[in-house]
């Protein structure tokens, strides 16, 4: 099969707010508007994904329940989705590709939407890798549709009533992507342990979408290539 099967790509949504396809995310939101209450633990099913409310001076823990699950992370201002975490500007920042506890992270419109307040596992996550989506598959030689990080955020976003005209470049959480001598990338399986898990305070009122990565043929989300739950709660 041709990987840029362009006839296929022009068949599918032309908006970058469409998803390419459906799961569950659309149907099972936390609640109908993404607000919980702190100490509720969430889970987002494997394949899937789900946002929360965040607001400003609380904090979210995302909890890696297997070990060996990517979490691709956004977080939008609540009141204009047009700003959101961008990696690319958050680099610039705090000049490493990977936050540490302490680090800001940065919007488009260079302010901070949340910090990176605790981090239990090894510290290694990713901030270059765009988020799987259909295309990505079709050059993975799938010729169906498969469940993708993109669509999980279009879908869950759409599923509390708040859809987003892009997709921005995610936190991958856990995410293992070594970047050796040459420049070149590797892609790896996580090392964190089960329960690992990342807090993050709001700056500002926000929503945080959060997508258990469906990637299954290399193994990024483990040596065995099979994506698991993860999940969260408000702290308070």
């Amino acid at each position: 099969m041709n990987p840029f099967d362009h006839a296929r790509i022009e068949s599918l949504p032309s908006s970058n707010a469409e998803p390419c396809g459906h799961n569950l995310t659309l149907d099972n939101p936390i609640s109908v508007d993404g607000h919980t209450q702190p100490g509720v633990r969430h889970e987002v099913p494997a394949r899937c994904g789900r946002a929360v409310r965040v607001p400003a001076g609380q904090t979210l823990r995302i909890i890696n329940t297997p070990g060996t699950q990517v979490c691709d992370t956004w977080a939008f201002n609540a009141n204009n989705l047009n700003e959101f975490i961008s990696m690319e500007h958050a680099r610039a920042w705090i000049d490493r590709l990977i936050p540490r506890e302490g680090d800001p992270l940065l919007s488009n419109r260079r302010r901070p939407v949340m910090t990176l307040t605790r981090d239990t596992s090894p510290g290694i996550h990713d901030t270059v890798i765009a988020a799987c989506d259909l295309f990505r598959f079709t050059t993975l030689g799938v010729t169906e549709y498969h469940d993708n990080c993109s669509d999980n955020l279009r879908m869950a976003m759409q599923a509390i009533g708040q859809p987003v005209a892009e997709v921005p470049q995610p936190f991958n959480l856990w995410m293992n992507i070594p970047v050796d001598a040459h420049m070149q990338l590797g892609w790896q399986p996580p090392v964190s342990q089960p329960g690992d898990y990342v807090e993050l305070r709001a700056e500002m009122d926000c929503i945080v979408a959060m997508s258990a990565c469906p990637q299954d043929i290399i193994p990024i989300n483990g040596q065995d290539c099979v994506p698991q739950p993860v999940h969260f709660e408000l702290l308070g």
